[in-house]
């Protein structure tokens, strides 16, 4: 993840990495549109642009990330003067020597950072391809006297404001939530962040300058006059870094393991913990070599959350207790239904209060008011209503447990730390630092956003189907051996997953044939799960405790459950070519666990029969899709991106994606890629992002299928992003380097959009260019 190469020490080998696609620059000018002219005058225009674009970019990006910095720092220097007034009467908050402690050197530094970003803003603003600004970098580079100072203060500063805060409560109400200043474009007016958190922002900083010195240079022309001034900054910033590397350890293994590889997240999502009796809401982070278990402070911004870390586990010292030892744990006893139906009927009165609101136009607050009581009834149901036991233990200590509402939920989890703890794990303890840094990366790794009501959606998303589902439970194959076999049904219901349904048990079979009817209620409901267990007929195994079953799931699987209205997905599902829908649905049928699925050829002559079918839009296209090799359609979806008279990812904007991911700073890189998919024509960019998170759920079955993100990427890279003619001609002379060149970094740019966060068409198009890194 890019997040991980911001930590220091990780320099070095930004660099090295980037430097890999700098054989050849391929410069973007002022983007033209769709036929406005010739290919040709494009070419001269990019040639023309000699990167003055892109340098552009990085520099808003930054002037962008500095803004919001400068706030943090107003943000850390405010409770330091009523502070300072309070440590000379008779009751002082703190004494002067505490303060002059946590708050060392933070005024300094926001005065050199204001200062340069007073300087810089009107340059940026009022563009013109000849400004210089080097001398800024330069002298802020020379600055770096001041954070030596305050890295050397850094240890102490924290650990002075966490020992007020424990002695202090009007401190530690103070450390617990300061306000920071959102961007001036930005809707939010404050975030509320840790003392804690913004004090390491300053260590932060100084490696985000450097990686944008990098970018800088890298497009700015040999002769232009910042490049002397920007080289020397560079040089000054390196030496720094790695003068104080040493220092800051703890912030490089926080986002390393013990064994020196990249830390990354795996898995999250919101548990309900068993905590002293109670039961609490808990956002759990499954990283590669660590669980850790997180509380979601409150704040008055809902968007800029923060996290306290509750407890951690290396998975070298995790362990899932036997079902003998999870019976001597305490007994679960399961929340009274008719509470929990009473909580669901209010919540189906408040939903139609607020659609019958809405219809009479009526007042926003009204609204809001019942939103808010939604919420709150939602979020006692989601807490009250899981009973399925996942116990897990640290070898070293306490035994943990968390209560879900649905055993697949528990399966996902079990499983996706078991994978992880093939590999050779070590254990480890974190320092506090270590701790809070890896804490702090919570909030911007996260994958899973809202607690799972559904008052937090939005109103543009699908409500769900409410009414009820018939459901044909036939059969099952693909068993090696006999055993005894059931299969149980869940919906998703008012936001979290519950089990409506079992099939009877199937005994001694490879090929259970069950053919049992039933009709489940849906409640806001969107996608149906089906898990198939073997039957544990052993008394020895089977635990007492009702609620949790210990049979084991041979198999499970999740489909979308679709009323015969449309959604705002499928609107723009429909403006994804009928062959590329066709071919991806039969792959996700029946061949998205086939070994080497894409990268495996089909028969040549089926792919061509194939495609001559699609191209007369002849009515057997389904019958022959399912009679046919699974890696001819595979090859048939290739061959489609490969045939388009102007690649996926367009000609015009090939040099920018380009030059895109050859950016060093995440930030950067981030606003450039993001604008880039805004630049595509819509139809474009529809069909990439349905194709992308076709290829993200092929992935998911690497284990059995083999192909990993970066196997997919090296496939389709290429081909959704190639060079113009015109463009391939212009570099004739070192053709076959600018080949392989061009190729890694094809592949490159569509890894970046894999490894990403689910990108929504919408959410993509509601964002202006603006761009926000708090890190």
């Amino acid at each position: 993840m890019e997040e991980e190469e911001e930590a220091i020490g990780f320099l070095d080998k930004v660099l090295e990495d980037e430097d890999v696609f700098l054989l050849e620059e391929c410069e973007l000018g002022t983007p033209t549109s769709p036929g406005s002219g010739s290919p040709f005058l494009v070419a001269v225009k990019v040639e023309a642009g000699k990167g003055l674009e892109m340098r552009k970019l990085v520099l808003s990006g930054f002037l962008a990330s500095e803004e919001i910095y400068i706030n943090q720092l107003e943000a850390l220097l405010l409770p330091m003067k009523p502070l300072k007034a309070t440590a000379t009467t008779s009751q002082p908050v703190l004494t002067i020597q505490q303060i002059e402690t946590i708050f060392y050197k933070i005024q300094d530094i926001y005065e050199i950072h204001k200062e340069f970003y007073d300087n810089l803003c009107p340059k940026v603003q009022q563009w013109d391809s000849q400004v210089t600004m080097g001398h800024l970098f330069q002298k802020l580079a020379s600055q770096l006297g001041v954070y030596k100072a305050f890295v050397d203060n850094y240890k102490v500063a924290l650990e002075t404001a966490e020992k007020c805060s424990q002695s202090n409560n009007q401190f530690q109400k103070i450390s617990e939530e300061l306000k920071v200043k959102g961007p001036k474009d930005s809707k939010d007016s404050h975030t509320s962040v840790t003392m804690e958190a913004l004090l390491y922002k300053p260590i932060d900083r100084v490696t985000r300058s450097t990686l944008v010195l990098h970018d800088l240079l890298k497009h700015t022309p040999v002769d232009h006059p910042d490049y002397p001034l920007l080289q020397d900054a560079l040089r000054i910033s390196q030496n720094f870094l790695s003068s104080i590397n040493e220092d800051i350890d703890p912030r490089r293994t926080a986002v390393t393991t013990p064994k020196g590889e990249t830390r990354q997240l795996v898995k999250d999502g919101f548990l309900v913990e068993m905590s002293e009796s109670s039961r609490k809401l808990r956002h759990v982070f499954l990283f590669t070599d660590v669980l850790l278990c997180a509380k979601l402070k409150k704040t008055s911004a809902g968007k800029h959350q923060q996290y306290d870390c509750k407890w951690y586990i290396p998975l070298a010292d995790l362990v899932f207790p036997s079902p003998e030892e999870s019976e001597a744990s305490p007994q679960v006893h399961p929340f009274p239904d008719h509470e929990l139906e009473d909580m669901k009927m209010k919540i189906s009165a408040l939903k139609s209060e607020i659609q019958k609101e809405k219809a009479n136009k009526g007042q926003s607050r009204a609204i809001e008011r019942l939103k808010k009581k939604m919420f709150e009834n939602e979020f006692l149901l989601l807490l009250n209503s899981p009973t399925i036991p996942f116990r897990i233990h640290n070898r070293n200590g306490k035994s943990y447990l968390f209560l879900l509402s649905s055993d697949y939920e528990r399966s996902e989890w079990r499983e996706a730390i078991q994978k992880l703890q093939k590999k050779d794990l070590q254990a480890f303890v974190l320092s506090s630092v270590e701790l809070q840094v890896l804490t702090g990366s919570c909030f911007k790794l996260r994958t899973v956003h809202n607690i799972p009501v559904t008052s937090n959606k939005d109103d543009d998303e699908s409500p769900g189907l409410y009414g009820f589902l018939h459901v044909i439970v036939h059969s099952a194959k693909g068993f090696k051996q006999s055993a005894n076999l059931y299969c149980t049904l869940e919906v998703d219901s008012f936001g979290y997953f519950v089990s409506k349904a079992k099939t009877r048990v199937f005994r001694d079979t490879t090929e259970p044939k069950w053919d049992e009817e039933f009709e489940i209620e849906l409640e806001g409901s969107q996608s149906l799960r089906i898990l198939c267990y073997e039957k544990c007929y052993d008394k020895t195994k089977v635990n007492k405790d009702n609620n949790e079953i210990v049979d084991k799931i041979m198999g499970k699987g999740q489909i979308q459950v679709r009323s015969q209205g449309e959604t705002v997905k499928e609107r723009e599902r429909s403006k994804v070519p009928y062959i590329v829908r066709q071919c991806i649905e039969e792959v996700e049928k029946r061949g998205i666990e086939e070994v080497g699925i894409y990268r495996i050829s089909g028969v040549a002559t089926d792919i061509q029969a194939l495609k001559a079918v699609f191209d007369a839009n002849n009515k057997d296209i389904l019958l022959m899709l399912s009679d046919m090799d699974i890696n001819a359609i595979a090859g048939t979806l290739k061959l489609y991106f490969r045939e388009l008279p102007e690649p996926l990812l367009t000609d015009r904007l090939y040099p920018a994606f380009m030059e895109g991911i050859a950016l060093s700073d995440p930030a950067a890189k981030e606003n450039c890629m993001m604008h880039l998919l805004r630049s595509l024509p819509d139809p474009n960019l529809i069909t990439f992002l349905f194709l992308l998170e076709h290829l993200k759920r092929v992935a998911e079955k690497e284990p059995i299928n083999k192909m990993s993100l970066h196997n997919l990427a090296t496939v389709f890279g290429p081909t959704l992003l190639r060079p113009s003619e015109v463009e391939s001609k212009t570099h004739l002379t070192s053709a076959a380097d600018i080949w392989s060149h061009d190729v890694m970094a094809q592949v490159q740019v569509l890894l970046y959009y894999l490894q990403h966060p689910p990108i929504s068409f919408a959410e993509l198009k509601r964002n202006t260019l603006y761009f926000s890194t708090d890190v």
